[in-house]
């Protein structure tokens, strides 16, 4: 028998590889902890305080594009979750933005169940309509749920005008916004609202992603056959996925019409369930932390799409269609230079650059690594230990 046989997989592997697995150990026990839940709520209380820095330092206008920058984000962290990880296409999240909408001025206009309650409903209904909707799309492929959702997106608007007399029809609903406690701004105060309800999202989102759920809809994205035989019901599955994207887009769009103070089909175009599967593409789909990029392009496309129109000196109708035009060059330049989106470029740069500092003293001294990583050193970076069990297979083998 040689020492190859009897040597563990971990000593097989190159030093450099072993140092980079201990690196990431160190790093996850050093900075933050194992437990998801504790993760992601310490994550919670970093970005409320980078918000609340970012927003007491910019001006009225700019905190409504913070807030705006919020709602999208809720919205595309729903679809994320639906075509990241589920790997179903919707052209449609538009639609579910309206029934929240609808909801939210609905219940101001006939009911009083403050701004708390006028949410979670707004979200539930937009979540049951996805129940729905997503009950028939189970069992359809990608490219035919993309054109039930589109069909979707399309017929939904035609109901106001329908039913003039609950939806307003063209003139649509006005809401009113939440009072902003003191001397605080309407719109900061806003802002903030929206903020942390995206947060919280965020942080739902990020724990069901961990979750036994999470891996449900990895499996059925990766091989539904499979995660069938695995013993996932797939469309129940499916259903789930559908049905929490939903939620978040419903509750996005109660969230927008806020900031709007009025909700109409013109709020809500065709081109807007486009863009917001674009952004989350551009973002990184699947990507949580991506969600904040699309958003952001979101926001702030159509202000620098204006800005080039007037600059080139062009006309009002050739700057209405630039936004759209502007915003697929920059998707595919994007897509060109990282094809897991803005946040896959961001993380691949990072490691580069974590191996560039940190990778040569790694491997100058694995041993050390594995040992404050609490690995034993004959499993993480060879060491005495590994020594001595090659050394005493050797001898074996000779003799």
């Amino acid at each position: 028998m040689t020492a190859s046989h009897t040597r563990p997989d971990a000593e097989a592997r190159p030093s450099g590889a072993r140092a980079r697995a201990a690196l990431r150990r160190v790093a996850r026990r050093q900075w933050l902890p194992n437990q998801p839940l504790v993760r992601h709520l310490i994550l919670f209380v970093v970005g409320a305080g980078l918000f609340y820095v970012l927003t007491v330092s910019v001006g009225a206008y700019n905190d409504y594009q913070i807030g705006e920058i919020a709602v999208y984000a809720i919205v595309l962290g729903g679809l994320s979750v639906l075509t990241g990880l589920n790997g179903q296409f919707s052209l449609g999240h538009g639609a579910f933005m309206i029934i929240g909408a609808y909801t939210l001025a609905l219940l101001q206009l006939h009911a009083d169940v403050g701004l708390v309650g006028e949410l979670v409903i707004a979200a539930v209904i937009a979540a049951a309509a996805g129940a729905v909707v997503g009950v028939p799309a189970a069992r359809l492929s990608p490219p035919y749920l993309a054109g039930v959702t589109l069909m979707l997106a399309l017929g939904l608007p035609q109901l106001s005008a329908q039913y003039g007399s609950v939806f307003g029809g063209e003139q649509g609903l006005t809401t009113t916004p939440p009072a902003a406690p003191g001397t605080l701004s309407p719109e900061r105060w806003l802002a903030w609202i929206q903020l942390f309800c995206a947060l919280v999202v965020l942080v739902l989102l990020a724990n069901l992603v961990r979750s036994r759920f999470g891996r449900a809809f990895r499996a059925v994205r990766d091989d539904d056959v499979a995660a069938a035989v695995s013993g996932i019901h797939v469309a129940r599955t499916k259903v789930l996925a559908f049905t929490v994207s939903a939620g978040c887009a419903g509750l996005g769009g109660a969230l927008l019409v806020l900031s709007t103070g009025v909700v109409n089909v013109g709020e809500f175009p065709l081109s807007l369930s486009i863009a917001l599967l674009a952004a989350m593409v551009f973002g990184g789909a699947g990507s949580l932390v991506g969600v904040w990029w699309g958003a952001v392009a979101l926001v702030y496309m159509p202000t620098w799409s204006t800005s080039l129109s007037q600059h080139l000196s062009l006309g009002t109708s050739a700057a209405a269609y630039l936004s759209d035009a502007f915003f697929g060059v920059v998707l595919i330049i994007a897509m060109l230079v990282s094809p897991a989106g803005v946040q896959g470029g961001v993380r691949r740069i990072g490691q580069l650059l974590w191996r560039t500092v940190a990778g040569p003293a790694l491997e100058s001294a694995p041993n050390g690594l594995a040992a404050r990583d609490g690995t034993p050193s004959g499993v993480a970076g060879g060491g005495v230990a590994t020594d001595r069990m090659n050394q005493e297979t050797k001898e074996r083998s000779r003799s």
